[in-house]
């Protein structure tokens, strides 16, 4: 319902509704999701279904050792790759970006307990500085936003190719630097607010 899809849409266009996820598991060969398998549905999981949602495997060892002793064939869309690009996580990585400044900003007022900060400043007080660790997708998307708040924006990466592309399309008020420690040190220190936006396909992120 909050997708605006309801059932009798899902009906017309020839869909069969049924009413428990158990007789979904029971009768599919296929199982295609958005969210990683839940603690609920786990059990339900049969040798030789395949399973196709975003699994994350790396965030979740409980979530691996449940997959490998299901016997089914587990493809985590996350890790598929085209050209060397993840593209079915491209839209959900172009929201995320987008959301963590307009999160970031939520949290940076005062009565959700912040410091108060005006990202674009007003006559008289800089505007905030905003850190973005990773120039991929989601940093390029929370550059784009935070930038369009007119803060002060560091954008890092440690691929100077894609840094050179991103000094051609982000705004002026946005800085793309090369990350090494003493550069990450120093915005750090300046940050009001930082953004974390780092992918390594397959690995576990960490903060």
């Amino acid at each position: 319902m909050g997708s605006g899809l309801t059932d009798e849409d899902d009906l017309i266009a020839g869909a069969e509704i049924v009413e428990t996820p158990q007789e979904i598991f029971e009768r599919s060969e296929m199982i295609a999701k958005v969210k990683e398998p839940q603690q609920s549905e786990r059990p339900m999981i049969r040798p030789g279904q395949i399973v196709f949602t975003h699994f994350h495997f790396a965030a979740s060892r409980a979530i691996t050792d449940a997959m490998l002793k299901s016997g089914s064939t587990s493809v985590a869309c996350e890790t598929l790759e085209s050209s060397r690009q993840l593209p079915l996580l491209t839209p959900m990585n172009e929201v995320a970006g987008r959301v963590s400044t307009q999160e970031g900003v939520r949290f940076l007022e005062r009565p959700q307990m912040g410091r108060g900060i005006l990202l674009g400043g007003v006559p008289g007080v800089a505007p905030a500085h905003i850190t973005i660790i990773g120039g991929g997708v989601v940093g390029t998307n929370a550059a784009k936003i935070a930038a369009g708040f007119q803060a002060d924006v560091s954008l890092l990466d440690i691929n100077m190719d894609r840094l050179r592309y991103l000094d051609d399309i982000i705004p002026a008020n946005a800085n793309v630097l090369f990350s090494d420690r003493q550069i990450l040190r120093e915005q750090l220190a300046l940050s009001d607010l930082v953004i974390g936006a780092v992918l390594i396909p397959g690995a576990k992120p960490h903060a």
